[in-house]
């Protein structure tokens, strides 16, 4: 009864974040990145360079976009006639810009990208669970058949077959699922694996990257009530996201100082753009690494003109 019931636990989980995967439909970005019909006129009248340039900067100066081209161009897609948000992409197959693509799954026939990237993760561990259940649930009846210890039926080979069905596809889910767990706490996604994004000042293969928890969050939301169910629950709209503003990994050892030094973080510096309310509170959940090394220096300094007095009037 216990493994009967953990078997459709499973099953419904497996069934529903699999749906989910396959018919939700990917989210395309918002008509403010979709340039005006004046624009449109003035992109076309231009030759291309420079001039093009200057009516996609004008067309992109009030919008959240940190990542440019690899000449440092605005992303601008000719098929969708749109500035592209941060970590979007145009998939060929579905001949549209996805926001955060990840790529094109053939295996759910969708893209995946914002809208379902949770429920890709969920399928991939519920797919896996499902597996290692049935696995571990038919290696006794395995070993018997090896044994000789089944009676002499037909059944004896759909029990070695669901076995290696199940154990052949274990260990291919594994790799996969843990693939994209690593992606996940990276804050990064398979193009950007393999293309890291390019910001105004250099290319920052962490640049998303905001310490293992926020980027957590950022995937599965702030109620972990919700984790385990493949019910949105993604923070922001995929169009804009928080950067770690220097370069550096965070989930890396800082030094006692605090992040490098103090030029390689003005360098660095993205353009002040708005940030989505659910998206900026991830860069406000703790205070900067600035702000405590400044107050720790001004306490050091107070306690140091206060010992010096001290002598003095001694």
């Amino acid at each position: 009864v216990v493994c009967l019931v953990a078997y459709h636990i499973f099953f419904m989980l497996f069934v529903w974040s699999y749906w989910k995967t396959i018919f939700t439909l990917p989210m395309n970005p918002s008509k403010e990145f979709h340039l005006s019909y004046s624009d449109k006129e003035s992109l076309e009248r231009e030759p291309r360079g420079e001039s093009q340039q200057e009516v996609l900067r004008r067309a992109a100066k009030d919008l959240p976009i940190y990542t440019r081209t690899m000449s440092g161009a605005i992303r601008y897609c000719d098929r969708c006639h749109l500035v592209k948000p941060d970590r979007c992409h145009h998939c060929s197959v579905c001949d549209k810009c996805i926001l955060k693509m990840d790529h094109h799954c053939p295996w759910v026939n969708n893209c995946v990208g914002f809208s379902n990237y949770k429920f890709f993760l969920l399928f991939l561990a519920y797919s896996l669970v499902y597996c290692l259940f049935i696995a571990a649930t038919d290696l006794q009846y395995f070993i018997k058949f090896w044994t000789n210890g089944l009676p002499d039926t037909q059944a004896k080979f759909h029990i070695m077959f669901l076995f290696f069905a199940a154990a052949m596809f274990s260990v291919s889910l594994s790799s996969l699922f843990g693939y994209h767990c690593w992606l996940v706490s990276k804050n990064k996604s398979t193009l950007e694996v393999f293309r890291a994004p390019i910001f105004r000042h250099r290319t920052d293969k962490n640049g998303f990257s905001l310490g293992f928890s926020k980027n957590l969050r950022q995937v599965f939301g702030d109620e972990k009530k919700y984790w385990l169910l493949p019910v949105f629950s993604s923070l922001g709209d995929g169009c804009s996201f928080p950067t770690c503003l220097v370069n550096q990994d965070p989930e890396q050892a800082s030094t006692p100082g605090g992040l490098n030094s103090t030029s390689k973080n003005e360098n660095h510096l993205f353009p002040a753009k708005p940030l989505r309310d659910s998206q900026s509170h991830l860069l406000t959940d703790t205070p900067s690494w600035s702000e405590t090394s400044a107050k720790a220096e001004k306490g050091k300094v107070g306690k140091e003109l206060i010992y010096t007095a001290m002598i003095h009037v001694v």
